[in-house]
């Protein structure tokens, strides 16, 4: 009977097997969408960016447009705010620009090439991107940081950690740069760990740094310091800033708006208060009228 039984546990362990190895066949040998062209471009002279007339939609979902007609231009070294609603497309209008997806219709430029004939490696590292989501892998607070740069060194680890305000609580850790940081950062707070991926960022130098709702964990003050400090270290970089809160983006250069996968009002927080309904429908419901 025992034998039997065990026989039986075989053929299900088996019939498993066979399903996980397929699943698994199915990854490796999937062929990426985003491909290296024949002859592709090593360098990036500015971090400028246009969108020109942008549709994208998830090749997996309902075949809507989650972008339509998106056309803006960023000017190398300007800073930019994206600012909406949940699902109004923030996200994955950040998310075409390091070429995470290609848009379906229209063209991405940086520095006035299109983005499709970049060599992947030099876009990805043209583009810094720090998302909501911080992620951090084992090892210590400066191993993260030496993901962005093999060679950084301590000096450079600390300027980048000052800016992104995080110096205030690596210093008071025993060990500060060397303390070890668990497999997704749980033995730090959300705040830290969204600081410590700034400062990752921002150690990185390129020339577009996109921050996607990368301080909701922080508390205003902090926020406020953290702007404050990015706008006085980043001159020649491009920033965009995309968030829900209103102070997060109202010292940028230019505020673009969007409501349901468009641009629907661009222009200063001033000017947006006074022609752009959505824009002060945020600020009535945040009190950010001044």
């Amino acid at each position: 009977l025992m034998s039997l039984m065990m026989l039986s546990m075989v053929i299900v362990m088996i019939t498993m097997s066979v399903a996980s190895i397929r699943r698994i066949s199915e990854v490796l040998n999937a062929v990426p969408d985003i491909q290296n062209p024949e002859n592709p471009v090593y360098a990036v002279q500015d971090g400028s960016i246009d969108f020109e007339h942008v549709n994208f939609s998830y090749a997996s979902g309902t075949g809507e447009n989650v972008l339509d007609d998106i056309d803006l231009h960023i000017h190398s070294g300007e800073t930019i705010g994206i600012i909406g609603g949940t699902g109004s497309g923030k996200s994955t209008l950040i998310s075409l620009i390091p070429r995470f997806y290609d848009a379906t219709k229209g063209e991405v430029l940086i520095d006035g090439v299109d983005i499709k004939k970049y060599d992947e490696d030099t876009l990805r590292k043209t583009v810094a991107v720090v998302q909501q989501r911080a992620a951090l892998f084992s090892g210590t607070i400066a191993d993260n940081l030496h993901m962005a740069k093999a060679d950084a060194t301590l000096e450079e680890m600390r300027q980048a950690a000052d800016t992104a305000q995080a110096t205030e609580f690596i210093d008071r850790l025993e060990k500060g740069f060397d303390t070890f940081v668990s497999q997704g950062g749980n033995n730090l707070s959300g705040g830290q760990k969204q600081r410590i991926t700034i400062a990752r960022a921002l150690i990185k130098n390129s020339p577009i740094l996109i921050l996607d709702d990368s301080a909701s964990a922080l508390d205003y003050a902090t926020d406020a310091n953290l702007r404050r400090a990015i706008k006085e270290n980043t001159d020649s970089q491009t920033v965009i800033i995309v968030s829900q809160r209103v102070n997060s983006v109202k010292d940028a250069d230019r505020i673009a708006v969007m409501d349901d996968g468009e641009i629907v009002g661009i222009g200063t927080h001033k000017e947006l208060v006074d022609t752009c309904d959505i824009y002060r429908e945020i600020c009535y419901s945040q009190e950010q009228l001044d």
